[in-house]
């Protein structure tokens, strides 16, 4: 079966560490071309902008777009007209309702969507969503803190409108928690901290739960130093269950269920590769719905400017 030209926009950390290796470990797909401004990959054609990637490579079939949410709808839309599948980092957008007429618009060019959720493709969460799915749960606890100067040195887009903040790692908890959890749930209170100099919080405290009162506590932080912080403590009738390291290892009480490396972009992209191929998109957008709650209901508190 001929393999799936693919075209990477914005050739940046996150494009470098993990989407360039999975793309080369993928059946049924091919890196053809990157759009940056500011870096290339050397044997792969380039182009500075996505417009000049259309234009110029017409033989690619889809985009994987790795560039800040604020600018994704527009790309999105340009790439669909232009008859190519589309997957969208986390977040897929900068707002909810700009998803939809980007799905209209997958749907009546019967190509692909992929709104990509990467923690939902760790290697203990299907085990971990099994495991609850017969259980009476009482508590769940997310910690989900991160050194933002580490994970994204000096990119400014992140603390402004639009970029999230500290919601771009904690978006990853949410994604993990609407997968596993057998009921949806809603906030009900948080608290964002927000830098005096920024335009995005820094930290959060939030609650949520279910329609049977479940307490879900979730904490995230974005000036972690020292060790970094990506779990889930779930309490049930049959132990606590905790996911650690973003979901790459799973343990009820002290009994280790899943301890695996991280694969978390290869499953994403088989998954694409599978979606392509049958004609289908996949975009689930409860993980961001969450997160725009809790800019609605959140009560904003200011803290220390914030500098690289």
């Amino acid at each position: 079966m001929t393999p799936i030209r693919i075209a990477i926009v914005g050739l940046g950390k996150i494009a470098r560490d993990q989407h360039i290796p999975a793309i080369a470990g993928t059946a049924g797909l091919v890196l053809a071309a990157v759009a940056s401004r500011n870096a290339t990959l050397d044997g792969v054609a380039h182009f500075a902008t996505l417009d000049e990637l259309l234009a110029g490579a017409p033989d690619i079939d889809a985009v994987a777009l790795c560039t800040p949410p604020q600018v994704r709808r527009h790309q999105a839309a340009a790439a669909l007209r232009a008859g190519k599948h589309v997957l969208l980092e986390k977040p897929p957008g900068a707002t909810l309702s700009e998803i939809g007429p980007l799905e209209t618009a997958a749907d009546a060019a019967g190509k692909t969507l992929f709104a990509t959720w990467h923690s939902r493709f760790a290697p203990a969460i299907e085990s971990a969503r099994a495991f609850l799915a017969g259980r009476n749960i009482r508590a769940v606890k997310i910690e989900w803190k991160e050194d933002v100067r580490h994970w994204h040195p000096g990119q400014d887009w992140i603390f402004e409108a639009g970029g999230l903040g500290v919601f771009d790692p904690g978006i990853n908890a949410l994604s993990i928690l609407t997968r596993i959890l057998p009921r949806r749930f809603f906030l009900v209170r948080a608290t964002l901290a927000f830098p005096a100099n920024r335009d995005s919080p820094i930290a959060a405290e939030l609650d949520f739960s279910d329609e049977t009162g479940l307490p879900i506590r979730a904490e995230f932080d974005f000036l972690q130093t020292g060790p970094q912080i990506w779990d889930i403590h779930i309490e049930t009738d049959a132990g606590t269950l905790s996911l650690a390291g973003g979901g790459a290892r799973l343990a009820l009480d002290r009994h280790v269920m899943v301890d695996e490396t991280e694969g978390e972009y290869a499953g994403l992209y088989r998954h694409f590769v599978d979606l392509v191929r049958r004609g289908a998109s996949d975009v689930d957008l409860a993980p961001l719905a969450h997160v725009a709650d809790a800019f609605m209901l959140g009560r904003r508190t200011i803290v220390a400017p914030f500098t690289w």
